[in-house]
């Protein structure tokens, strides 16, 4: 999972962290843990995104579109919630964003962080 930049490692760890316990939670810790998920996604994202900008990476566009979709998306799930549907929030913190998480590191975050270490981040 590590990708050679210290902040997104450590955010990439606590974000495992995050999701396993929103999915082993009890239906009343639940609505909780999401949020914690929540407010760290947007918070880390902020922070690759302030790094891309920062090293002026090729694929900025793409890579914080990607994060806006992902914060646009959880958001709605968080409106759920509000609604009362856990039900939907849990299956999608279990399906979902695991999925995208694997993909999202994989691909984008890779491409990132091998541009950010060219440029000297670490």
């Amino acid at each position: 999972m590590k990708r050679g930049l210290a902040f997104q490692d450590e955010d990439h760890e606590e974000a495992v962290a995050l999701v396993n316990a929103a999915q082993t939670c009890t239906d009343e810790e639940f609505p909780a843990a999401y949020r914690r998920l929540l407010d760290h996604t947007v918070d880390h994202l902020k922070r690759e995104d302030d790094l891309m900008a920062r090293i002026g990476f090729f694929a900025m566009e793409v890579h914080t579109s990607e994060h806006r979709r992902v914060i646009d998306e959880m958001h709605h799930y968080l409106d759920k919630l509000k609604a009362g549907d856990i039900a939907a929030v849990r299956a999608y913190v279990t399906d979902a964003v695991p999925n995208w998480f694997i993909n999202h590191l994989d691909t984008m975050d890779t491409a990132t962080a091998m541009f950010a270490r060219q440029m000297g981040e670490h």
